[in-house]
């Protein structure tokens, strides 16, 4: 569940920096999404083979999965998820600026050099 609430921020912040980036917002918040759960899955994944301490043979009850350290393995996998934002975050900050803004407010009085009165 604080995972939702995270990735919200995280999503609306990512939205931002496309915008200023001259990117779509909505297709890099999906990158943002999809970057953090595969991370988290990732991550649990990883943090059920180094620390938990199922028998992963023997798992067919939920009731063998809830005594294990289930806690530290959400912290582990959120992260890790975090790790996955921070990643899709590097590669859009990587991204060029748009400068569209700045070119269109350029008018030709101020390319010429200044004159002398």
């Amino acid at each position: 569940m604080p995972e939702i609430i995270i990735l919200f921020f995280l999503c609306r912040k990512m939205g931002n920096l496309a915008v200023q980036k001259g990117l779509s917002a909505i297709s890099w918040k999906l990158y943002t999404i999809l970057g953090f759960f595969a991370a988290e899955i990732v991550g649990m994944t990883l943090g059920i083979l180094l620390f938990g301490n199922i028998d992963v043979n023997a798992l067919s009850t939920v009731e063998q999965l809830q005594k294990s350290n289930i806690y530290g393995l959400e912290a582990f996998a959120l992260i890790s998820a975090f790790g996955g934002y921070l990643i899709v975050k590097s590669i859009l900050e990587k991204k060029p600026d748009s400068f569209d803004e700045d070119i269109n407010k350029i008018s030709i009085n101020d390319l010429r050099p200044p004159q002398k009165n």
